[in-house]
């Protein structure tokens, strides 16, 4: 825990200035609204309140220690990245993650304004409240607490508020372009606090996720002559189910699972379903089923992949011992030698995250939480975090995501 002076000298967060401040933030964010092509953010109109804040405490105008550096790859979508001087070199501490863009918000399916911040009782309501600009908020007013207290800290302590989190579609703007830029390069010196969840409690372990799409080809017949057809619903709802059986076969819940407070283990499912379109009497010639995968980050994305492709050459191997539907349902033709057929492709996947329990950070995090808050649980979710994964690949010291 930091010291009782460094404590007292920072005092309690200033509700005032952190309720004005992120007033500000919600006023726009529906100008950083993530969703292209039709809506992309303009993350420097939440930079300018930021840096309001802190430039008076800063290097740039004499007026304070912190060092602040805005760093844009994009037009209108900035980076910030705020560094309080400890006095120990090498020794250092980080705050990353909180994203300064926002989900899409259709105000008719709203009780209030989105995109201007209410109070409902002690309860603050609006469009990035707790995804993330709450978030950018109270690391912001620790930063401006800091360069305006100057307590003697032996760490560094960088915040860095990241363009680009909600959504992937356009690369190179936001924390990939500064990891590769090796602007982060020091953080990985010391513990690393990823700021981006809607819980007090810390979050120590996340999922991979594997998109995958199930193609089933059969035979189009009148539904009327089905002994004539290979009906591919029914071929992917059975194939689907087999699959699903030997997945929670091969990956069932693991040990650590319990150790790290997953809600859920690793999981597979179909989301989706189509078909090229036809008539109510027509059987179609094929179908797509597509899902995802949720894999607790103790087993490997690439495994997984692997198993499922071996699943699917098996069944088009042995395609007529999968169950059947009916008297005259079936999955070859022998007469026409047509068979029905699956194939099986992968979308971006991405590895899950387990943090480091034996760390100090973790512990410190832990007590925190628990003096502030009166309990402490720590707790993992197989939601995906394809960002944090890459920086812990990367030998990022990952701790937790408050």
């Amino acid at each position: 825990m930091a010291s009782a002076s460094v404590r007292n000298a920072l005092g309690d967060l200033n509700k005032d200035s952190f309720i004005n401040l992120l007033s500000k933030l919600i006023g726009e964010s529906k100008y950083v609204q993530n969703n292209p092509p039709e809506l992309i953010p303009e993350e420097d109109r939440i930079v300018r309140h930021v840096l309001d804040a802190l430039l008076p405490y800063s290097t740039i105008t004499g007026g304070g220690p912190l060092i602040i550096n805005h760093v844009t790859y994009k037009p209108n979508r900035g980076n910030l990245i705020v560094e309080y001087p400890g006095s120990q070199p090498g020794k250092i501490l980080s705050f990353v993650g909180m994203h300064m863009d926002v989900v899409t918000a259709n105000p008719s399916d709203w009780d209030f304004d989105p995109f201007t911040m209410s109070m409902d009782g002690d309860k603050l309501r609006g469009r990035g409240t707790t995804d993330c600009l709450g978030h950018v908020a109270l690391v912001a007013e620790l930063m401006r607490k800091l360069g305006e207290t100057k307590p003697q800290l032996k760490s560094t302590v960088v915040a860095v508020f990241i363009a680009c989190e909600e959504n992937s579609s356009i690369p190179g703007v936001g924390i990939d372009a500064l990891v590769k830029d090796g602007l982060l390069d020091k953080l990985k010196q010391g513990p690393l606090f990823w700021i981006d969840t809607a819980d007090k409690q810390p979050c120590i372990g996340t999922g991979g996720m594997i998109p995958w799409k199930l193609h089933v080809s059969g035979k189009l017949f009148h539904s009327g002559l089905p002994h004539k057809a290979i009906n591919p619903l029914e071929l992917a709802m059975e194939a689907l189910k087999e699959i699903q059986l030997r997945f929670y076969r091969d990956f069932p819940p693991h040990l650590e699972e319990k150790v790290y407070g997953f809600a859920t283990p690793s999981t597979m499912k179909p989301t989706q379903w189509s078909y090229p379109g036809g008539g109510i009497n027509q059987i179609p010639a094929e179908c797509t089923v597509s899902g995802d995968i949720r894999l607790t980050p103790f087993y490997s994305v690439t495994d997984v992949e692997t198993k499922l492709q071996n699943y699917v050459d098996d069944m088009n191997a042995n395609i007529e011992n999968l169950d059947t539907r009916g008297p005259v349902s079936k999955y070859v033709l022998p007469d026409e030698n047509l068979r029905g057929r699956i194939t099986i492709s992968f979308g971006e996947a991405s590895s899950g995250v387990a943090c480091n329990l034996d760390s100090c950070g973790f512990h410190v995090l832990c007590k925190a939480t628990e003096e502030v808050v009166g309990h402490v649980k720590p707790y993992s979710i197989t939601g995906s975090l394809p960002l944090i994964r890459e920086l812990q690949v990367l030998m990022f010291k990952l701790l937790a995501m408050g």
